[in-house]
């Protein structure tokens, strides 16, 4: 650890809100479509559990098994969100109550937990794990070598993805047609877009980032797999949608301040430095996602950036 302890929060906070980032930029485009996915901290358990197993039994380069096992964590959570895309959007079911279901199925009472066990992967010691890159061998540079140039791929992979979105939002047909379909699907289907096709879509792909958000937990920030082990990133993932104002540039700048939150404690704690008790540090977080959550939803914000108009609305086109 850099014997800076700005420099060491800042480098924690990035690890820490490196799986929000993922998370919550899979549910900022599944809200922007008008869906609204309480599931995501069970699809993040879903892809943490399935990238873990895939990593243990395969014994090939360490290279090629650490991209299976990305992939099965996507696919992991792609299947666990197209069992909500079919229950909210085909069926129509309560969005809230069909998240939850997801969540509590998934979760850390559920499947996720019933395959760790099966697999019997508990508590092992993970086999590969992504490691820090030495970018363009900057990494010694000071205050900004470790925090920009000696990064794991999961990260440098998040700010891609970041900026993929940002120009897909606001840079692209299809993005310009996914806000239409959040904000009027009635309006979107008389001009020819399809609303079911990119509401179904952008679900799946939200569970997507979300299964490789969980990833991140048993493939880079600690490579073991024990039950609920993402402790509730899925819920500050889906508050940082709103707190960020469905945009993901300040998604990630959220996602990093909740990473100093939740890095501030054991940061602290492995320097000798008692400042206030460890639970206050555990219980931060959560405590910044209620007051960023009202701020959020005070009158000026939402006057400002509001929630897409038809989010958690379902569509038929013969409502339209």
């Amino acid at each position: 650890m850099n014997s800076n302890i700005i420099i060491a929060v800042v480098v924690s906070a990035i690890a820490f809100g490196t799986p929000l980032v993922l998370a919550g930029l899979g549910e900022l485009l599944t809200e922007r479509s008008g869906v609204l996915n309480l599931g995501v901290e069970g699809m993040m358990l879903m892809g943490a559990v399935c990238a873990f197993f895939v990593s243990q039994k395969l014994h090939w380069s360490s290279a090629l098994v650490l991209l299976m096992a990305v992939l099965a964590s996507m696919v992991a959570g792609a299947a666990m969100a197209l069992i909500h895309a079919f229950l909210t959007i085909t069926i129509r079911v309560n969005q809230i109550v069909s998240g939850l279901a997801i969540t509590i199925f998934a979760g850390i009472i559920g499947l996720s937990t019933y395959l760790g066990e099966v697999w019997n992967i508990g508590g092992v010691a993970g086999l590969h794990q992504f490691n820090s890159v030495n970018l363009l061998g900057l990494k010694n540079l000071p205050i900004v070598g470790p925090i920009i140039f000696n990064e794991d791929a999961f990260v440098y992979g998040s700010w891609v993805l970041v900026a993929i979105v940002m120009f897909y939002l606001y840079r692209t047909r299809p993005g310009l047609y996914l806000r239409a379909v959040g904000e009027n699907p009635a309006a979107a289907d008389a001009m020819g877009i399809n609303v079911t096709a990119y509401r179904y879509t952008h679900t799946i792909i939200g569970g997507m980032l979300a299964g490789l958000g969980g990833a991140y937990f048993t493939l880079a920030l600690a490579p073991i797999w024990t039950d609920g082990l993402t402790s509730g990133d899925g819920w500050i993932a889906i508050a940082l949608v709103i707190f960020a104002f469905w945009r993901p540039d300040l998604l990630v700048l959220g996602a990093y301040l909740f990473g100093i939150f939740s890095a501030l404690g054991p940061t602290l704690q492995t320097r000798n430095i008692t400042v206030l008790p460890s639970e206050f540090y555990s219980a931060l977080p959560f405590l910044m996602t209620v007051i960023a959550l009202a701020a959020a939803s005070t009158s000026w914000a939402n006057r400002r950036v509001g929630t897409p108009a038809s989010l958690g609305i379902p569509y038929t086109r013969e409502e339209g």
